[in-house]
């Protein structure tokens, strides 16, 4: 098999066997979720809300005017407590919303089916962008934004990033695994808007059940041509440069962006909140989350609600085996060194890696 890449890159321990075949668990609401207004990159949010009200699970709690912007959803049904500066994943203190959970996961009305053959492309992109979702490869760019590149663009790539290169991470493979089905939905409705008949999806060659669980569903796509690529395992074959070099032939110059060589590339959680948004009208209010490293007990992919706390999560996996010497969000090659377990997860929380002292080589 033709294994396709870019020059150079690098053949390091993935650490992924620990997770990858464990499929995703469900965790409940925790009893405080918190969510920052910074959640994307773009014009800073409104808070819609107030402490004291009851808000439902899908309800908009900040949004802004802005075009280049991505509003926040609740993930609960629940009180809204306060509304102060609370530490981010990112060290900086954000202002953030409190809601108290109250457990009973009301779902605010107007999320609710909607009938996508029947929508117009400005109509889809309208969804994404008030669904709120943006890059969760932990880019955090809004989506409808990148779905929309200048009227000059011709695009003739619409590319899935399935390669997941990052080492212990396993929430793409695992999705590709369980929802095969969101994630085509995802790439036919990003084709839609683009006028294609030809979609990509790239996934790494470590991940062989992925390839045979995505190739056999899109043989099952009419009216596409979706092409799953075999791409060869190394780091970072998963950047968006070395993936449209490796997918498309085509290279991304210094200073230059996707759209301007024909191509839109999107992270496979990213495509499949694009479905359950256009196809159910389901705003961005979970992913999922790798909570791996050696200072745990239960490494494990989870579905986890937007808000809920990193000590929550950690928790649900029965906790630590040791003290954690290092705490990341992300992947160790391009993730945040978070400061505090009490941070909460957002909408770019790939991977929540707890390290030893050991392998954090602190030692």
């Amino acid at each position: 098999m033709m294994l396709r890449t870019f020059k150079g890159g690098l053949h390091i321990d993935d650490h992924k066997t620990i997770t990858n075949q464990i499929p995703i668990k469900k965790i409940p609401g925790a009893p405080i979720h918190i969510y920052p207004l910074q959640q994307h990159i773009g014009a800073p949010l409104e808070v819609l809300i107030k402490p004291g009200d009851h808000v439902l699970a899908g309800q908009k709690l900040a949004d802004s005017d802005a075009y280049v912007s991505a509003p926040i959803h609740a993930s609960i049904s629940g009180i809204v407590k306060e509304i102060k500066p609370h530490l981010h994943p990112s060290g900086a203190m954000v202002t953030s919303i409190f809601v108290e959970n109250d457990f009973q996961n009301e779902v605010f009305p107007e999320v609710c089916p909607k009938n996508p053959e029947q929508m117009t492309r400005e109509e889809m992109l309208s969804v994404v962008r008030n669904a709120g979702i943006v890059g969760m490869g932990g880019a955090g760019f809004p989506t409808h934004v990148k779905l929309s590149p200048p009227k000059e663009a011709q695009i003739d790539y619409v590319i899935v990033n399935g390669a997941e290169c990052e080492p212990y991470l396993t929430s793409d493979h695992r999705e590709m695994l369980e929802h095969p089905d969101e994630i085509l939905t995802g790439l036919c409705i990003m084709m839609r808007i683009f006028g294609l008949k030809d979609g990509y999806i790239g996934i790494e060659s470590n991940k062989p059940d992925a390839i045979e669980s995505m190739t056999k569903k899109a043989a099952e796509i009419k009216g596409a041509d979706i092409h799953i690529v075999t791409l060869k395992t190394k780091y970072p074959q998963g950047a968006e440069k070395q993936l449209i070099n490796a997918v498309a032939g085509r290279k991304v110059k210094p200073g230059q962006l996707p759209w301007q060589v024909g191509c839109i590339v999107s992270n496979i959680d990213t495509v499949a909140a694009i479905a359950r948004a256009v196809v159910k009208n389901q705003p961005l209010t979970s992913r999922i989350v790798t909570l791996g490293g050696d200072a745990l007990k239960n490494p494990m992919n989870y579905r986890v609600r937007i808000g809920t706390p990193f000590s929550y999560v950690i928790e649900q996996s029965e906790g630590t085996v040791c003290q954690i010497a290092k705490l990341l969000m992300g992947g160790p090659m391009m993730g945040l060194a978070v400061p505090s377990v009490d941070v909460p997860v957002i909408k770019g929380t790939s991977g929540i890696l707890a390290l030893s002292e050991k392998s954090a080589h602190l030692q």
